[in-house]
């Protein structure tokens, strides 16, 4: 293919980055979730409900040998709700050093 076949990039304005031989446009686009406590509060949300739709069957998951199911799910809502107080500890930190600054 030739140069000349490939469609003319945006380099006004807009946000370009060169990449080898190809040129990418970067978008204005804020980020959805910087400090991800809701994405780990969520997680460990699911967690916490499977291991509560889990308990009942714990007798069959055990004649199954898959009792580790349950204890999975536990681990995942503890180890994400010490994930959760980190990422609000970090949160909050980076919210007064953004205060100190205006």
């Amino acid at each position: 293919m030739k140069d000349s076949e490939y469609p003319q990039q945006p380099t006004g304005g807009d946000r370009t980055r060169e990449i080898g031989n190809r040129t990418y446009v970067i978008a204005d686009v804020a980020p959805l979730d910087v400090d991800g406590t809701w994405t780990v509060a969520v997680g460990s949300g699911l967690f916490l409900l499977a291991f509560v739709a889990l308990l009942p069957f714990y007798g069959s998951l055990e004649d199954a040998g898959r009792a580790w199911w349950v204890w999975t799910c536990l681990c995942g809502f503890v180890l994400g709700m010490v994930g959760w107080a980190y990422c609000r500890v970090r949160r909050d930190r980076r919210q007064a050093r953004e205060t100190r600054r205006d």
